[in-house]
């Protein structure tokens, strides 16, 4: 499955953004899919992640109650709202998909099988 992440930018503190992941090639609805981020000088870390069935969705405690994934498997496209940015926030925004459909295996980005490009969000005044 290919994947195309879009929707960075340069957005104000406290300001939105949301983000899309397209998916082609694939079965789209057999995939858990994350959205992971990486900073400059940064290892890449874990951002939000939704499940293929039940779209239970798991976040790391850093953007909990800010941002919020979400995927519309009509359309083979997966979403990260940002809310409330902070300049911490800033990096490439890279989406992923895991077939494992392992509950384990979610925040793990070694278990992402399939990498988008990754979109810039660069977060300030």
């Amino acid at each position: 499955v290919q994947l195309q992440a879009s929707g960075g930018g340069l957005v104000q503190p406290g300001g939105s953004l949301r983000l899309s992941c397209a998916a082609s090639g694939g079965s789209f609805g057999r995939y858990d899919m994350g959205w992971f981020r990486q900073a400059p000088g940064k290892e890449r870390e874990f951002v939000a992640a939704i499940r293929r069935i039940g779209g239970s969705t798991y976040y790391a405690d850093s953007v909990k109650g800010r941002f919020t994934i979400s995927r519309d498997n009509g359309a083979n496209t997966v979403y990260l709202q940002m809310s409330n940015l902070k300049p911490e926030d800033t990096a490439v925004y890279y989406c992923a998909a895991n077939p494992d459909g392992i509950l384990s295996s979610i925040r793990r980005s070694g278990d992402y099988d399939y990498w988008g490009k990754g979109t810039l969000v660069t977060v300030s005044s």
